[in-house]
Protein backbone atom coordinates (compact mmCIF):
# COMPACT_ATOMS: atom_id res chain seq x y z
CA UNK A 1 0.00 0.00 0.00
CA UNK A 2 1.06 3.09 -0.85
CA UNK A 3 1.75 5.67 1.83
CA UNK A 4 2.44 10.09 1.46
CA UNK A 5 4.86 11.30 3.63
CA UNK A 6 3.83 14.87 4.72
CA UNK A 7 6.70 17.64 4.07
CA UNK A 8 7.57 19.33 7.23
CA UNK A 9 6.75 22.97 7.67
CA UNK A 10 10.13 24.90 8.41
CA UNK A 11 9.93 27.18 10.80
CA UNK A 12 10.88 30.65 9.13
CA UNK A 13 12.29 33.74 11.21
CA UNK A 14 11.07 37.26 9.43
CA UNK A 15 12.34 39.73 12.21
CA UNK A 16 13.86 40.02 15.65
CA UNK A 17 13.17 42.85 17.65
CA UNK A 18 15.73 44.22 18.59
CA UNK A 19 18.79 42.79 16.70
CA UNK A 20 21.19 43.31 20.08
CA UNK A 21 21.11 42.04 23.26
CA UNK A 22 23.31 41.37 26.03
CA UNK A 23 22.76 38.18 28.52
CA UNK A 24 19.54 38.46 29.65
CA UNK A 25 18.09 40.55 27.41
CA UNK A 26 15.19 39.46 25.37
CA UNK A 27 14.82 39.11 21.46
CA UNK A 28 11.52 39.30 20.19
CA UNK A 29 11.24 36.71 17.12
CA UNK A 30 8.77 37.08 14.92
CA UNK A 31 7.59 34.67 11.97
CA UNK A 32 6.17 31.60 11.15
CA UNK A 33 5.78 27.94 11.49
CA UNK A 34 7.44 27.97 15.12
CA UNK A 35 4.60 25.30 16.52
CA UNK A 36 2.88 23.27 13.83
CA UNK A 37 3.52 20.04 16.07
CA UNK A 38 5.61 20.41 19.21
CA UNK A 39 6.53 23.59 21.20
CA UNK A 40 9.15 25.46 19.83
CA UNK A 41 12.77 25.98 21.02
CA UNK A 42 15.28 28.50 20.47
CA UNK A 43 19.29 28.73 20.29
CA UNK A 44 20.90 31.61 20.29
CA UNK A 45 24.76 30.99 19.48
CA UNK A 46 24.12 26.66 20.04
CA UNK A 47 23.46 27.28 23.27
CA UNK A 48 19.36 26.67 24.49
CA UNK A 49 17.60 30.10 25.43
CA UNK A 50 14.48 30.09 28.09
CA UNK A 51 11.31 31.13 25.99
CA UNK A 52 8.88 33.74 27.75
CA UNK A 53 6.45 33.66 25.17
CA UNK A 54 6.05 31.33 22.20
CA UNK A 55 3.53 31.07 19.81
CA UNK A 56 3.60 29.64 16.34
CA UNK A 57 4.32 33.18 14.79
CA UNK A 58 6.20 34.91 17.40
CA UNK A 59 8.35 34.29 20.47
CA UNK A 60 10.31 36.35 23.19
CA UNK A 61 13.59 34.18 23.97
CA UNK A 62 15.60 35.11 26.64
CA UNK A 63 19.50 35.40 26.01
CA UNK A 64 21.56 32.55 27.95
CA UNK A 65 24.64 33.94 29.79
CA UNK A 66 26.59 31.33 27.77
CA UNK A 67 25.78 32.50 24.41
CA UNK A 68 28.46 34.20 22.29
CA UNK A 69 27.19 34.80 19.36
CA UNK A 70 24.31 35.87 17.75
CA UNK A 71 23.19 32.64 15.57
CA UNK A 72 19.65 32.50 16.64
CA UNK A 73 17.63 29.49 15.40
CA UNK A 74 14.07 28.41 16.20
CA UNK A 75 13.29 24.59 16.31
CA UNK A 76 9.85 23.02 15.71
CA UNK A 77 9.76 19.38 15.92
CA UNK A 78 12.41 17.84 13.46
CA UNK A 79 12.69 21.57 11.41
CA UNK A 80 14.97 24.07 11.99
CA UNK A 81 15.11 27.65 10.77
CA UNK A 82 17.84 29.42 9.28
CA UNK A 83 20.15 31.30 11.03
CA UNK A 84 19.39 34.51 11.69
CA UNK A 85 22.07 37.13 12.82
CA UNK A 86 21.95 38.96 16.09
CA UNK A 87 24.30 41.24 17.91
CA UNK A 88 25.54 39.32 21.01
CA UNK A 89 26.86 41.03 23.99
CA UNK A 90 30.29 39.05 25.00
CA UNK A 91 31.67 39.97 28.44
CA UNK A 92 34.83 41.85 28.60
CA UNK A 93 34.86 42.39 32.49
CA UNK A 94 33.15 41.97 35.52
CA UNK A 95 33.17 42.81 39.73
CA UNK A 96 32.59 46.41 38.54
CA UNK A 97 30.55 48.60 39.60
CA UNK A 98 29.98 51.38 37.39
CA UNK A 99 27.16 53.60 37.82
CA UNK A 100 27.50 56.04 34.72
CA UNK A 101 29.22 55.58 31.28
CA UNK A 102 32.39 54.04 30.70
CA UNK A 103 35.13 56.02 28.82
CA UNK A 104 37.25 55.35 25.82
CA UNK A 105 40.64 56.96 24.88
CA UNK A 106 41.77 57.53 21.71
CA UNK A 107 43.80 54.36 21.36
CA UNK A 108 40.79 51.83 22.17
CA UNK A 109 41.49 51.40 25.82
CA UNK A 110 38.50 51.10 27.97
CA UNK A 111 37.77 52.95 31.58
CA UNK A 112 35.32 51.78 34.38
CA UNK A 113 34.31 52.31 37.83
CA UNK A 114 34.03 50.82 40.97
CA UNK A 115 31.70 53.59 42.55
CA UNK A 116 30.62 51.78 45.72
CA UNK A 117 27.76 53.03 47.73
CA UNK A 118 28.01 56.44 49.21
CA UNK A 119 30.83 56.39 51.45
CA UNK A 120 32.46 53.39 50.58
CA UNK A 121 35.88 52.91 49.99
CA UNK A 122 37.44 50.54 47.48
CA UNK A 123 40.92 49.11 47.00
CA UNK A 124 40.64 50.61 43.37
CA UNK A 125 38.44 53.54 42.27
CA UNK A 126 39.16 53.39 38.63
CA UNK A 127 40.18 50.34 35.85
CA UNK A 128 41.64 50.10 32.56
CA UNK A 129 41.04 47.47 30.20
CA UNK A 130 43.31 47.43 26.94
CA UNK A 131 42.14 46.18 23.66
CA UNK A 132 43.12 42.97 24.48
CA UNK A 133 40.73 43.26 27.43
CA UNK A 134 43.05 42.70 29.58
CA UNK A 135 41.81 44.54 32.99
CA UNK A 136 44.64 46.29 35.54
CA UNK A 137 43.99 48.96 38.55
CA UNK A 138 44.22 52.04 37.38
CA UNK A 139 43.34 54.87 39.87
CA UNK A 140 43.09 54.13 43.44
CA UNK A 141 41.99 56.45 46.79
CA UNK A 142 39.64 57.93 45.23
CA UNK A 143 36.23 57.96 46.65
CA UNK A 144 32.81 57.08 44.59
CA UNK A 145 33.84 57.78 41.25
CA UNK A 146 31.23 58.49 39.11
CA UNK A 147 31.27 60.26 35.69
CA UNK A 148 34.45 59.78 33.27
CA UNK A 149 35.20 61.94 30.16
CA UNK A 150 38.55 62.60 28.54
CA UNK A 151 39.81 65.78 26.94
CA UNK A 152 41.64 66.53 23.74
CA UNK A 153 45.48 66.40 24.97
CA UNK A 154 44.45 62.46 26.65
CA UNK A 155 43.54 63.45 30.18
CA UNK A 156 41.08 61.82 32.06
CA UNK A 157 38.30 63.57 34.28
CA UNK A 158 36.89 62.01 36.65
CA UNK A 159 33.90 63.33 39.20
CA UNK A 160 33.04 62.27 43.02
CA UNK A 161 29.71 61.85 44.35
CA UNK A 162 31.34 61.59 47.55
CA UNK A 163 33.25 65.08 47.73
CA UNK A 164 31.98 67.09 45.35
CA UNK A 165 35.70 67.27 43.61
CA UNK A 166 36.63 66.75 39.86
CA UNK A 167 40.12 64.81 39.45
CA UNK A 168 42.17 64.90 36.74
CA UNK A 169 43.76 62.29 35.72
CA UNK A 170 47.22 61.54 33.41
CA UNK A 171 47.52 58.66 31.13
CA UNK A 172 50.13 56.70 34.09
CA UNK A 173 47.20 57.14 36.65
CA UNK A 174 48.64 60.23 38.13
CA UNK A 175 45.48 62.08 39.80
CA UNK A 176 45.39 65.91 41.11
CA UNK A 177 42.65 68.30 42.05
CA UNK A 178 40.82 69.78 38.99
CA UNK A 179 37.94 71.93 40.84
CA UNK A 180 36.35 71.78 43.79
CA UNK A 181 32.21 72.34 45.37
CA UNK A 182 30.70 70.70 42.82
CA UNK A 183 27.84 69.70 45.02
CA UNK A 184 26.70 65.73 44.25
CA UNK A 185 29.05 65.83 41.19
CA UNK A 186 27.71 63.24 38.66
CA UNK A 187 27.71 63.26 35.14
CA UNK A 188 30.68 65.15 33.29
CA UNK A 189 31.28 65.86 29.35
CA UNK A 190 33.77 68.24 27.34
CA UNK A 191 32.08 70.91 24.89
CA UNK A 192 34.07 71.84 21.19
CA UNK A 193 35.59 74.31 23.12
CA UNK A 194 36.54 72.27 26.03
CA UNK A 195 34.16 73.80 28.78
CA UNK A 196 33.74 70.87 31.03
CA UNK A 197 30.32 70.77 32.45
CA UNK A 198 29.57 69.21 35.73
CA UNK A 199 25.97 67.89 36.63
CA UNK A 200 25.13 68.32 40.55
CA UNK A 201 22.56 65.95 41.63
CA UNK A 202 20.57 68.71 43.28
CA UNK A 203 19.42 70.37 39.89
CA UNK A 204 22.76 72.38 39.03
CA UNK A 205 24.44 71.79 35.76
CA UNK A 206 28.09 73.93 36.20
CA UNK A 207 30.19 75.03 33.27
CA UNK A 208 33.99 75.09 34.24
CA UNK A 209 35.98 77.35 31.55
CA UNK A 210 39.59 75.63 30.63
CA UNK A 211 41.00 78.76 32.74
CA UNK A 212 39.05 76.73 35.71
CA UNK A 213 36.25 79.69 36.08
CA UNK A 214 33.05 78.02 37.28
CA UNK A 215 29.95 79.43 36.28
CA UNK A 216 25.98 77.99 37.02
CA UNK A 217 25.04 76.94 33.25
CA UNK A 218 21.17 75.32 33.80
CA UNK A 219 18.85 74.64 36.53
CA UNK A 220 16.52 71.41 36.08
CA UNK A 221 14.92 69.15 38.38
CA UNK A 222 17.00 67.17 40.91
CA UNK A 223 17.72 63.44 40.32
CA UNK A 224 17.27 60.54 42.21
CA UNK A 225 20.57 58.94 40.93
CA UNK A 226 22.34 60.41 38.76
CA UNK A 227 22.61 63.01 36.11
CA UNK A 228 24.71 61.80 32.73
CA UNK A 229 25.78 64.35 30.09
CA UNK A 230 26.56 64.51 26.43
CA UNK A 231 27.15 67.05 23.93
CA UNK A 232 25.00 66.04 20.31
CA UNK A 233 25.91 67.09 16.96
CA UNK A 234 23.70 70.74 17.53
CA UNK A 235 26.18 71.52 19.93
CA UNK A 236 23.47 71.09 22.35
CA UNK A 237 23.95 69.74 25.90
CA UNK A 238 21.82 66.44 26.37
CA UNK A 239 20.98 65.01 29.96
CA UNK A 240 19.22 62.51 31.46
CA UNK A 241 18.90 61.90 35.36
CA UNK A 242 16.07 59.58 36.87
CA UNK A 243 13.15 61.41 39.09
CA UNK A 244 10.49 60.05 40.81
CA UNK A 245 8.69 59.83 37.72
CA UNK A 246 8.27 57.00 35.74
CA UNK A 247 8.08 58.40 32.41
CA UNK A 248 10.99 60.90 32.09
CA UNK A 249 12.77 62.81 29.79
CA UNK A 250 15.96 63.69 28.08
CA UNK A 251 16.87 67.42 28.95
CA UNK A 252 18.47 69.60 26.17
CA UNK A 253 19.96 72.73 27.30
CA UNK A 254 21.20 75.31 24.28
CA UNK A 255 24.59 77.22 24.29
CA UNK A 256 22.49 79.88 26.40
CA UNK A 257 21.43 77.36 29.04
CA UNK A 258 17.81 77.21 28.04
CA UNK A 259 16.24 74.08 29.14
CA UNK A 260 13.96 72.35 27.15
CA UNK A 261 12.38 68.57 26.92
CA UNK A 262 13.78 66.73 23.61
CA UNK A 263 12.43 63.58 24.41
CA UNK A 264 9.55 62.57 27.32
CA UNK A 265 8.68 58.72 27.92
CA UNK A 266 11.44 56.85 29.41
CA UNK A 267 11.94 54.75 32.18
CA UNK A 268 14.86 55.54 34.77
CA UNK A 269 17.15 56.82 31.72
CA UNK A 270 20.80 56.94 32.41
CA UNK A 271 24.34 57.26 30.07
CA UNK A 272 23.67 58.45 26.68
CA UNK A 273 25.89 58.63 23.86
CA UNK A 274 25.95 59.75 20.58
CA UNK A 275 26.67 58.05 17.34
CA UNK A 276 28.50 59.62 14.30
CA UNK A 277 25.21 60.35 12.52
CA UNK A 278 23.90 61.78 14.99
CA UNK A 279 21.19 59.38 16.88
CA UNK A 280 21.12 59.36 20.60
CA UNK A 281 21.53 55.97 22.27
CA UNK A 282 20.26 55.99 26.00
CA UNK A 283 20.22 53.50 28.77
CA UNK A 284 16.64 53.26 29.80
CA UNK A 285 13.32 51.41 29.46
CA UNK A 286 10.77 52.29 26.73
CA UNK A 287 7.63 50.63 26.80
CA UNK A 288 8.71 48.51 30.02
CA UNK A 289 11.63 46.83 28.37
CA UNK A 290 15.26 47.57 29.57
CA UNK A 291 17.98 48.26 27.66
CA UNK A 292 19.46 50.68 25.19
CA UNK A 293 17.16 53.24 23.51
CA UNK A 294 18.07 54.54 20.33
CA UNK A 295 16.52 57.93 19.36
CA UNK A 296 16.49 59.70 16.10
CA UNK A 297 16.48 63.50 15.83
CA UNK A 298 13.17 63.77 14.96
CA UNK A 299 12.46 62.16 18.26
CA UNK A 300 11.71 58.81 16.84
CA UNK A 301 12.88 55.83 19.55
CA UNK A 302 13.42 52.48 19.51
CA UNK A 303 14.85 49.86 21.50
CA UNK A 304 18.40 49.35 20.13
CA UNK A 305 19.78 46.72 22.65
CA UNK A 306 17.88 44.49 25.26
CA UNK A 307 19.23 43.72 28.50
CA UNK A 308 19.02 44.08 32.30
CA UNK A 309 20.56 46.80 34.37
CA UNK A 310 22.11 48.73 32.11
CA UNK A 311 23.41 52.26 33.21
CA UNK A 312 25.95 53.53 30.48
CA UNK A 313 27.56 52.51 27.06
CA UNK A 314 30.47 53.93 24.92
CA UNK A 315 31.35 53.98 21.53
CA UNK A 316 34.72 51.86 20.79
CA UNK A 317 37.09 53.19 17.65
CA UNK A 318 36.10 49.65 16.26
CA UNK A 319 32.93 50.72 15.70
CA UNK A 320 31.58 48.33 18.77
CA UNK A 321 29.50 49.39 21.62
CA UNK A 322 30.65 48.77 25.17
CA UNK A 323 27.87 48.30 27.05
CA UNK A 324 28.00 49.12 31.08
CA UNK A 325 25.80 47.05 33.87
CA UNK A 326 25.90 47.34 37.65
CA UNK A 327 28.85 45.38 37.75
CA UNK A 328 29.98 44.15 34.51
CA UNK A 329 31.29 45.49 30.72
CA UNK A 330 29.76 43.82 27.48
CA UNK A 331 31.16 44.61 24.05
CA UNK A 332 27.97 44.08 21.03
CA UNK A 333 29.84 44.49 17.74
CA UNK A 334 27.34 46.71 16.26
CA UNK A 335 29.43 48.06 13.24
CA UNK A 336 28.56 51.70 14.19
CA UNK A 337 30.70 54.90 14.09
CA UNK A 338 30.67 56.86 17.38
CA UNK A 339 30.38 60.53 17.48
CA UNK A 340 33.58 61.83 18.75
CA UNK A 341 33.51 63.24 22.29
CA UNK A 342 34.95 66.61 21.55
Amino acid sequence: MATRTEAVQKPTIVSVYPNAAIAGGDLQIHGNGFATTDRPSVTIGDEPAQLVIASDTHIVARVPDSATSGDVVVTSGSARSDAWDAHIGIQVADSLHPVANPAVDSEGNLFSTFSGSRGQKSPVSIYKLDTSYSCRPFVTELMNPTGLAFDRAGLLYVSSRYDGIIYQVTPTGNMSVYVEGMGVATGIAFDQEENLYVGDRSGTIFKISRSRQIYVFATIEASIAAYHLAFGPDDFLYITGPTTSSFDVVHRVSNAGEVDTFYRGLGRPQGLAFDAMGRLYVAASLRGRRGIVRIDGSGNAELFASGPGIVGLAFTPSRAVVVATQNALFRIDVGIAGRPLI
